[in-house]
């Protein structure tokens, strides 16, 4: 049986070099691409309210095209879905959900005063998580 992988995206370079981590290193998993959309963001942004599930199945970021294409680059394919929410709460609760095996997620590699006062997505997942994440730089 594949390894289940989650890798949270944004448009960055840190996220691109995490699914390309991913896809290189662990050529066999099944990989879920998943963008959260902030709840503020949402509700003030002026973009649509999630479904009443929390997945939104429309109006996914342009930026899947780029992730669709790193797949096949690399032979694979990845699904990819847009959730809800607060960025850590939402990646592990979609982890648990899903009932990945790992995830694999890029760093802004923020340090020093910029981490204390802006936090980290990433440490953040990797503190709570229950399954083993990989912080790609």
């Amino acid at each position: 049986m594949a390894r289940q992988l989650l890798v949270p995206m944004d448009d960055s370079e840190p996220a691109r070099a995490a699914l390309e981590y991913a896809l290189s290193v662990i050529p066999d998993a099944e990989i879920t691409v998943v963008h959260v959309v902030d709840d503020l963001e949402a509700g003030y942004g002026g973009r649509p309210p999630a479904t009443a599930g929390g997945d939104r199945t429309e109006d996914e970021p342009e930026f899947f095209a780029d992730v669709h294409a790193i797949a096949a680059d690399y032979d694979s394919t990845v699904e990819t879905a847009v959730v809800e929410g607060t960025t850590a709460e939402a990646i592990l609760e979609y982890a648990a959900d899903a009932d990945v095996d790992g995830i694999v997620m890029g760093s802004e590699g923020r340090s020093g005063v910029s981490r204390m006062l802006l936090g980290s997505v990433a440490e953040a997942v990797t503190r709570r998580s229950s399954i083993p994440v990989t912080v790609v730089p």
